[in-house]
């Protein structure tokens, strides 16, 4: 089985990249920096790494080229808040906007546009990573829930439109990351769980031949293991 993974150097691709890994998939992990990428790949023995910035279009281009005629499961994780500390959503320069939204939806979609024929091929899992910040209107987090509300509508579009994918919009809750210290700048956010705990409910849903659709870390919580 084989998975590409992006933001796969921290947080929760990091962890997922690990625990796939263990289970026997070959992984390959994307991001930005080349030494957080090296430990990802020191953790495991099938875990490789293509450093690069998901927004570039030669990327995306390369990682098609790195993944082949079939991929068993594409993660998009790699995500952009915006500039911290968080602005309301009318105080947002319109560099900023581009970015969140770039990142968040243009990219994922880009890149699912680039390996369709390969996860089509495996008949393969798209996991585009949510937010209940695109349900719910948190204050300051305007850009970013959108981009995700954005992102969890294309999922639907793309399932409809892919009938040999199963493609969801996984929603993980809150964590204990680099991105989310940087939206409470200063604060001990020590109570969120860490991504590794929310792995082993992903990796079911990855397994469970669900129907395409949105899940929240707590539907899949009851799933059985």
């Amino acid at each position: 089985m084989k998975a590409l993974i992006t933001g796969g150097s921290r947080g929760l691709g990091r962890a997922l990249a690990v625990e796939l890994d263990r289970l026997g998939w070959h992984v390959t992990v994307t991001g930005r920096d080349q030494r957080d990428l090296d430990e990802v790949v020191s953790t495991g023995s099938r875990i490789s790494a293509f450093a690069g910035n998901i927004r570039d279009e030669t990327h995306r281009v390369a990682l098609a080229g790195v993944v082949g005629e079939s991929l068993d499961l594409l993660v998009n994780n790699a995500s952009y808040l915006g500039p911290s500390p968080l602005a309301a959503i009318a105080a947002f320069g319109e560099d900023e906007l581009h970015a969140v939204f770039d990142t968040n939806v243009v990219s994922p979609l880009a890149l699912v546009g680039r390996l369709v024929a390969p996860l089509a091929n495996a008949e393969g899992v798209v996991v585009n990573i949510s937010s209940d910040a695109a349900v719910e209107p948190y204050e300051r987090w305007g850009p970013y829930g959108a981009s995700k509300a954005a992102l969890d509508h294309a999922s639907s579009i793309l399932a409809a439109e892919e009938a040999d994918l199963r493609v969801y919009a996984f929603d993980p809750g809150d964590m204990r990351t680099a991105m989310h210290q940087a939206a409470f700048p200063g604060e001990d956010i020590t109570d969120r769980p860490l991504p590794e705990s929310v792995v082993p409910a992903l990796v079911r849903l990855i397994n469970s031949g669900r129907p395409s659709g949105r899940y929240t870390l707590s539907e899949l919580e009851v799933l059985p293991a």
